[in-house]
C-alpha cells in the first residue's frame, strides 16, 4: 500500500449503513465530508467501480481509496508554546491545555493547535486528513486536557489509524464527577447517537440505536460530593465520557452541557464551581507506526484539576 492509498475488504454485507458512514468508521481522522468529497471524484472505487455516498456495502466489496495531495496550507503558523511530551521524525504525542481547540473550523481559523504545530513542525504534517487539520488523527475537546498525538507524515498517519480503528491504543483519562459514585468499578455499554433536537450533542441511546460505545472505570478518590476516577475507553464516540456518566447520574464536574443541575447542586454543598469540564487525558499506549517499539505517555494534571481534587478533597 503507498502512503497516500488504502484498501479496504468488506467483512459482512451492511444493508441499514451508508458507504461514507462505513469509511468514517474505518477512518476516523478523515471528515465524512471529505470522504464524500472523495466518493464523488472517484477517488474512493467499489470494485473498481465509481459509487455514491448512500451505497450499502455488501460482503466481498473491496473498497479501494486514494487520498489526493493536500492543498496548499493557508493557515498561518503560530508560535504557541506546546508542552511536548514525545517526539520524533514521525509523530509527537503533546499535553494539551485545556481551551486549545485541536483544529479549525468555520469562524476560527487563528489560535488552535493546528497553528502552533505549522510552527512547531514547520510545515512537517500529515495531509490525510484535509487540509484543515494537517496531523491531527484524534481530537480531544476544547475544554479537555491531556495527551494528543499528531502525525508528521502520511505513513505515520494511517499508521495510527489503523490502531484507534482497531482499538488497539490504550487510552486513560481522569475524571472528577459529581455525587458519590455507588461502585468502586465497573463497565459502562450504552450505545451513543446524536441528540435528536440538540444536534452539537450526544445522547446514550438503547434498543439496538446509535453506535456501540463502552466505558470502564475505576475509582481513585472519593471526594466530597464528588468522586475522582480513571477511565479507560474501549470505543473513541464523540462525548463519550460526558455522555456515559451523565447516563450513569454521575455528569463530569464543570460540564456546562451534560451536568448543569448537577454542578449547581454541587455548587450549593461545596461552595465549589470548576470552570470547564475535568476530564483529563492522562496516558496513551501505541506502538510507533514504523518501528513497532511501544510508546507510552502520560500527561501530568493542569493546574484547575489539581485545584479542584484539593477543593472537593474530603477534611
Amino acid at each position: 500500500m503507498g502512503d497516500r492509498n488504502a484498501s479496504i475488504t468488506v467483512e459482512s454485507s451492511l444493508p441499514g449503513e451508508r458507504l461514507d458512514v462505513y469509511l468514517r468508521e474505518k477512518f476516523p481522522a478523515v471528515s465524512r465530508g471529505t470522504l464524500q468529497k472523495l466518493i464523488d471524484t472517484g477517488d474512493i472505487l467499489v470494485n473498481g467501480n465509481q459509487t455514491k455516498s448512500t451505497y450499502s456495502p455488501r460482503a466481498g466489496d473491496l473498497v479501494s481509496i486514494h487520498f489526493p495531495e493536500p492543498k496548499k496550507l493557508e493557515l498561518a503558523a503560530e508560535e504557541i508554546p506546546l508542552d511536548v511530551l514525545y517526539e520524533d521524525s514521525d509523530l509527537l504525542v503533546i499535553n494539551k491545555p485545556a481551551g486549545l481547540v485541536v483544529h479549525p473550523g468555520a469562524g476560527n481559523y487563528e489560535h488552535t493547535l493546528v497553528n502552533a504545530l505549522l510552527h512547531h513542525c514547520a510545515g512537517q504534517l500529515s495531509g490525510i486528513a484535509g487540509y484543515a487539520r494537517p496531523g491531527i488523527v484524534h481530537r480531544l475537546d476544547k475544554d479537555t486536557s491531556g495527551c494528543l498525538v499528531i502525525a508528521k507524515n502520511d505513513t505515520a498517519h494511517l499508521g495510527l489509524s489503523d490502531q484507534f480503528r482497531n482499538r488497539t491504543v490504550q487510552k486513560i483519562y481522569h475524571a472528577i464527577l459529581c455525587g458519590e459514585l455507588p461502585r468502586s468499578a465497573g463497565e459502562i455499554q450504552v450505545s451513543i447517537a446524536r441528540h435528536p433536537s440538540h444536534r452539537r450533542s450526544m445522547t446514550a441511546v438503547e434498543n439496538g440505536k446509535g453506535r456501540e460505545a463502552r466505558t470502564s472505570y475505576r475509582v481513585l478518590e472519593r471526594l466530597h460530593c464528588a468522586t475522582l476516577v480513571q477511565v479507560v475507553l474501549h470505543t473513541g464516540r464523540t462525548h463519550q465520557i460526558r455522555v456515559h456518566f451523565q447516563h450513569l447520574g454521575h455528569s463530569l464536574v464543570g460540564d456546562r452541557v451534560y451536568g448543569g443541575k448537577q454542578n449547581v447542586r454541587l455548587k450549593t454543598q461545596t461552595n465549589y464551581a470548576a470552570g470547564r469540564q475535568m476530564l483529563h487525558s492522562y496516558s496513551l499506549t501505541f506502538k510507533h507506526p514504523r518501528t513497532e517499539k511501544e510508546i507510552q505517555c502520560t500527561a501530568p494534571w493542569p493546574e484547575d484539576f489539581k485545584e479542584a481534587v484539593l477543593s472537593l478533597r474530603k477534611a
